[in-house]
């Protein structure tokens, strides 16, 4: 493989515009074709990022035989058969979040990796924040002791899509997105903490759904708005461990934005970034220099640049530099969580592992 990494993007829409961004500042990247069902969004992105061939189907650009790698941008319920397409044309592919629009599909991406012998990337942005890697250098170090329990949280007062103003309907329909604030959010938080803790096995969900907020009649009415705008869960993990979630669109509280790792010595708060550690009589509230830190992580290792974002991270292990995280094994967990919490409250009680898979199916969950 050539020093540069050639990429086809499927999907321009609002997510695809962010990877071709990201890829624009790596000189690894080559951007050599897009796809988009809409042709004037793929002539503009193509015209802006300088990409030569132009498709309005995807399956045209797998048909290339000079495409190393393909991005997977469309929306979630799409995930499973552009991904399945592209690693049976022979491409690594990387992924959007969340992984699929339901475990099933999701597992099915993974499995179709495994056989293929091709890289499968999940796009996990916060498996880079300078607060992971710092909480990561922690852990390593033995500084947390025995991980037992974390927290993912976050909220928007109201940052419901296009409800509350921005973004399209697709984001708040079953049928194109499988699932609301837990999909959109919780899963990098997830995903996130899952990481920390090694990406233990998951054992047993509980969990609840709202949607309870008013808004504007008339756009819930066009929206055919059906999906959760908050989601609470508590999750049992292989080992002892568990992990508590609550992730909303819309709240009426002013701030919930940060998730934390407890350890038997100590515990770290992610955003923003403290670590917490008694030492005898003396309890110690710690910050952290993480722009100096990065520039040593960054600057201190020929690997390090590779570890500051997904589309780096991706580009570097494509190239042999650095070996590809388990995000699609990470992602899978998270799906695994997910569903779990909506089976939780479809059924009204706590579900194992082996009943989400049993119950999982493709598609629409």
């Amino acid at each position: 493989m050539t020093q540069r990494i050639r990429i086809g993007v499927i999907g321009c829409g609002q997510i695809g515009q962010k990877h071709l961004a990201a890829y624009a500042q790596l000189p690894e990247a080559e951007l050599v074709a897009c796809a988009d069902l809409n042709p004037e969004t793929a002539r503009r992105s193509a015209a802006e990022y300088g990409i030569e061939h132009v498709y309005t189907r995807y399956e045209d650009l797998l048909e290339r035989a000079d495409l190393d790698a393909v991005d997977v941008c469309l929306h979630n319920n799409l995930h499973r058969p552009a991904t399945l397409a592209a690693l049976g044309a022979g491409k690594h592919v990387y992924c959007e979040k969340p992984m699929a629009g339901s475990y099933a599909d999701a597992r099915a991406m993974r499995d179709a990796a495994v056989r293929s012998g091709k890289k499968l990337h999940i796009q996990l942005g916060t498996l880079y924040a300078n607060e992971t890697r710092a909480a990561k250098e922690l852990i390593e170090l033995g500084e947390l002791g025995e991980l037992y329990h974390a927290r993912s949280s976050s909220a928007r007062r109201r940052g419901r899509p296009y409800v509350d103003g921005y973004g399209t309907p697709h984001f708040v329909q079953k049928a194109h997105a499988a699932g609301g604030a837990l999909y959109d959010m919780g899963v990098y938080h997830i995903a996130q903490l899952l990481y920390l803790l090694g990406n233990p096995d998951v054992e047993r969900v509980t969990g609840k759904t709202y949607q309870r907020l008013e808004m504007d009649a008339a756009r819930r009415a066009r929206s055919e708005y059906d999906v959760e705008e908050l989601a609470a869960g508590f999750v049992r993990l292989a080992g002892g461990a568990t992990l508590d979630i609550i992730e909303a669109w819309a709240l009426h509280v002013d701030s919930l934005d940060a998730s934390y790792v407890f350890g038997s010595k100590a515990g770290v708060r992610l955003s923003p970034f403290g670590f917490f550690k008694s030492y005898g009589h003396l309890d110690v509230n710690a910050a952290v220099d993480l722009g100096r830190a990065q520039f040593r992580w960054d600057n201190l290792s020929e690997t390090g640049k590779y570890y500051g974002s997904s589309a780096a991270h991706w580009l570097g292990a494509l190239l042999g530099h650095v070996p590809l995280l388990p995000t699609a094994d990470i992602a899978l967990n998270t799906m695994l969580i997910s569903e779990g919490i909506y089976l939780s409250e479809a059924l009204g009680r706590e579900v194992t592992a082996e009943e989400i898979v049993q119950h999982s199916r493709p598609g629409v969950v």
